[in-house]
């Protein structure tokens, strides 16, 4: 029966881009009139209302996310929904590239952004396990090419560099990587940089000093930092698409373009050359297993001390995200590469990213192993919110309107 519901979908999906009045390039006006919306290709996926299953309204959800993807701001949009640990929704929307109307599948890739800093956590949280790294070690006793004022590098453990407790003021010297300088180059000369705390005693998020942990982490695991991991974790775990660096993207078949609303951004090597800091690309599927091995549903893989020891907090932080979100958490920490955070009563895990382009976000209630994987192809920050409308859904907290874009300009 499941077959026959593929098939019809198919067939309906290919019917609606003509009945959805699909533009010439060149007459001006735009792609399409209404959300497209693509169906399984590939895999066996919850991707047909037929397949959702769960307390989360997801027709309800399906409904706002078709909404939010006809936004000026949206190109593509690709989102997955595990609740109670089973995969229960894949969707996606808009284009991978608006200037040819190529649409967004389950098997186009995305980027992850800052998201990536969740696998040096878990890569350093599994080596701890192993015995190959001690996180209370120093970073000077590693061959990184960190330099901190004051020769703070002695003094910083590994654990508090994966924490983001440098000291340094928050994204220290990424200018000079989004202006092509070599990141070895620019941790020499954070010894210059100017400190907001003394290192170890405050939370300060960074990139390029982040990336450090590439280098003790391949130093460690005896193989380039991307390699481990890929081997380590992406691999047992299924991913197939999931990889690094700006090829990762590029070299597959199906691939989404940056955009800035309706324009197309040229492609950026910036954040991609610091790896365990923004390094990994995959499509929403892959992105899923993701979560769903930090939520714990792949022990043989990612054990649960593992998993205990690179998410317990660390260092408290700000609040997170800004406006009404920034509102509606509090009590925010920050692990080894990871968040986590209260929001209506319930505590939260997971990372958000943004580079030029693209946005990524998981977040997820391990209390009840829901939540949510997005990614998207633009630079509007308001897709943040859908995990929150996921979790408010799945305790049926009936005034949350997270997704409501009639009040936005």
């Amino acid at each position: 029966m499941k077959r026959i519901y593929i098939a019809l979908a198919v067939v309906i999906a290919l019917a609606l881009a003509g009945w959805f009045g699909t533009k010439s390039l060149d007459d001006g006006g735009p792609l399409a009139e209404a959300p497209i919306i693509s169906r399984l290709t590939a895999e066996d996926l919850p991707d047909t209302p037929e397949e959702w299953e769960g307390r989360i309204d997801y027709p309800a959800l399906e409904q706002q996310l078709a909404e939010l993807s006809l936004r000026p701001e949206m190109a593509g949009l690709a989102v997955a929904v595990v609740e109670d640990g089973r995969l229960s929704f894949v969707r996606t929307y808009g284009f991978a590239d608006r200037s040819v109307g190529t649409q967004v599948t389950p098997q186009t890739v995305f980027r992850w952004a800052s998201v990536s800093k969740t696998a040096a956590g878990a890569l350093a949280a599994s080596l701890a396990d192993e015995g190959a790294v001690d996180l209370d070690r120093s970073v000077a006793s590693w061959r990184t090419t960190l330099h901190l004022p004051g020769g703070a590098e002695s003094r910083l453990t590994f654990g508090q560099l994966l924490s983001q407790q440098t000291g340094l003021t928050k994204n220290a010297y990424d200018e000079r990587l989004e202006d092509g300088q070599n990141p070895a180059r620019i941790r020499a000369d954070l010894v210059a940089a100017p400190l907001q705390c003394i290192p170890g005693t405050c939370h300060t998020y960074q990139n390029v000093a982040f990336d450090t942990a590439s280098e003790i982490l391949g130093q460690a695991a005896q193989r380039p930092y991307a390699e481990a991991v890929v081997d380590r974790f992406f691999r047992p775990l299924g991913m197939r698409s999931a990889d690094f660096g700006m090829a990762g993207l590029t070299k597959a078949k199906d691939w989404a373009k940056p955009h800035n609303g309706s324009d197309v951004r040229p492609l950026k090597e910036a954040y991609w050359r610091v790896p365990a800091a923004a390094g990994i690309d995959s499509n929403i599927v892959d992105f899923a297993r993701w979560m769903q091995a930090m939520m714990g549903e792949r022990p043989k893989v990612i054990s649960p001390a593992v998993l205990k020891l690179a998410h317990s907090p660390r260092v408290k932080t700000g609040r997170l995200y800004g406006g009404d979100l920034r509102q509606a958490n509090s009590d925010a920490y920050y692990g080894l590469g990871w968040r986590s955070f209260s929001y209506n009563g319930l505590r939260l895990d997971g990372h958000s990213g943004a580079v030029d382009g693209y946005r990524a976000t998981m977040i997820f209630e391990p209390a009840t192993r829901t939540g949510v994987v997005a990614m998207w192809n633009s630079n509007w920050g308001f897709p943040f919110r859908i995990p929150f409308a996921v979790i408010d859904s799945y305790h049926n907290k009936q005034d949350s309107n997270w997704l409501d874009t009639s009040r936005i300009p």
